[in-house]
């Protein structure tokens, strides 16, 4: 009997991984089946990138006002720092009319697909706590993931691949680390796999030792397969079940995974409209410094930008991009606003607009939501901590939590912009968008009730969104 019902328990587990929870009180009508989840990590300067604001360039190199520094923590700004204009132009594009750097052309071309939300704010101000804020709903550790949500939630379309998968680019993982996408206190089948792109093997330790053939290595699962029912029913801990789940998601993805992450698969025009080349392995992925190596021509997160519409076109529910290096505060070199942020910018802004292109093309953007913005933004002062003067190759800017721009597009989005901040862009003016407001809006267009969907955890009904009702969905930019 007790086999019996690990064997029951198994099998629930397993058609969990295709039909998400057992539990269905909160599921909605979906409009997305999957999310491509575009994260700049260390935060993006939405003042040089996408805010149209001529009064500073009239306040330009005067002393910051007191009434944005009294009261305010800053990470690194100390005194007085002067204000500081757009170091680039700014142009409207579109039907739309939306403001865009000039430092994105390709993609302006394609703005009118995306809606901009200009009014974005954040209660963390240092990069692990925000990033754990907005990816898990909590600025501590030990909770899971957005991807591990909603692959509990709604599962995977497919039975060979993961429902969670992430791949990263710029050198180095971002500061909250793996705690990223994990799965928290929710069974660790729905943590996320993370994928690498540097020539290896696409998963560490998915392949076969030399030796074992995979006959072989059926006859091994099927005995640990026994075994761990064995340990269940002596523990009841079903994390044991879990541990069977994993092992059979690995023996799948020993035969999909090559296939799915190989993208010299892929036509020659689609390589060429991302900027993509396959095997490619840049020296800033394995520098102790990579921000010094940076190329914009560098094709490392054109290729993951295409292994992401390969994963979802094949079934995977939430595929998460980090890229690294977006940390601009001007006071050593590789990380200014004036050089380094045209180059991150020239990395993403073909794939990123090919990644919209292509997803239309395919008809699969009114099936798949499209998230793209960092953990805060940038403050309209010059960082101050390093030099008070403006030196080319040390411009930067402060962490700024107050109001940041983020973009979102597919998935039943509604194209246009949403928000805005004041003249100097250093508060939110109108529409303010919260983490848990952005939290919300994801779950409920993947088919998920936010305020329904919770899992008990302590005596607690845990949730992406946290304990109260503050997560509101943005209606406004929906179909």
């Amino acid at each position: 009997m007790g086999l019996g019902f690990g064997t029951m328990a198994l099998q629930s587990l397993l058609n969990r991984e295709v039909h998400g929870a057992a539990e269905t009180g909160f599921r909605l009508p979906a409009k997305a089946k999957s999310v491509i989840y575009l994260h700049m990590a260390g935060s993006p300067s939405q003042i040089d990138l996408f805010e149209h604001k001529p009064a500073l360039h009239k306040f330009h190199g005067a002393d910051c006002p007191k009434e944005y520094l009294e009261g305010k923590r800053f990470a690194f700004i100390k005194g007085t720092p002067k204000m500081l204009e757009p170091q680039f132009d700014i142009q409207q594009h579109g039907q739309t009319g939306q403001w865009v750097s000039t430092l994105l052309p390709a993609f302006s071309k394609v703005v009118d697909d995306v809606c901009i939300i200009r009014s974005c704010h954040t209660e963390q101000f240092n990069h692990s706590p925000a990033q754990l804020l907005l990816q898990t709903g909590n600025s501590l550790p030990g909770y899971p993931s957005m991807g591990s949500w909603i692959t509990y939630g709604i599962g995977s379309l497919s039975k060979d691949l993961p429902g969670f998968v992430v791949l990263a680019s710029g050198g180095k993982t971002p500061s909250a680390g793996k705690s990223l996408w994990g799965s928290g206190f929710l069974p660790t089948l729905y943590q996320g796999v993370q994928c690498r792109t540097d020539g290896g093997d696409p998963i560490l330790y998915l392949s076969d030792p030399p030796g074992m053939s995979r006959p072989a290595r059926r006859h091994t699962l099927d005995a640990l397969k026994d075994l761990n029912h064995m340990q269940h029913v002596r523990t009841g801990d079903p994390e044991t079940i879990t541990r069977i789940a994993q092992y059979e998601l690995a023996f799948r993805m020993q035969m999909s995974v090559p296939e799915v992450m190989d993208i010299s698969r892929e036509p020659a025009h689609i390589l060429r409209l991302y900027g993509a080349k396959p095997g490619h392995i840049s020296e800033a992925e394995t520098a102790s410094d990579p921000r010094t190596l940076y190329k914009g021509n560098d094709p490392t997160f054109a290729n993951n930008c295409v292994l992401a519409r390969r994963l979802v076109e094949n079934g995977v529910r939430f595929v998460q991009l980090y890229d690294w290096g977006w940390d601009h505060h001007g006071s050593s070199p590789g990380e200014s606003i004036d050089e380094t942020l045209p180059i991150k910018s020239r990395q993403i802004d073909q794939a990123i607009a090919a990644l919209i292109t292509d997803l239309k093309q395919r008809g699969m953007l009114e099936e798949t939501l499209i998230v793209w913005g960092g953990e805060f933004g940038r403050t309209p002062m010059m960082q101050n901590n390093a030099r008070s003067d403006l030196k080319k190759g040390f411009i930067g800017r402060d962490h700024h939590p107050y109001a940041f721009t983020m973009w979102m597009a597919g998935g039943g989005i509604q194209p246009g912009a949403y928000g805005h901040t004041d003249e100097i862009g250093y508060y939110v003016a109108e529409n303010p968008v919260g983490m848990r407001d952005l939290q919300a809006t994801i779950l409920h267009q993947v088919g998920i009730h936010p305020h329904r969907f919770g899992y008990p955890y302590q005596g607690l009904n845990n949730r992406l969104i946290g304990p109260t009702d503050e997560g509101k969905v943005i209606r406004d930019i929906l179909v």
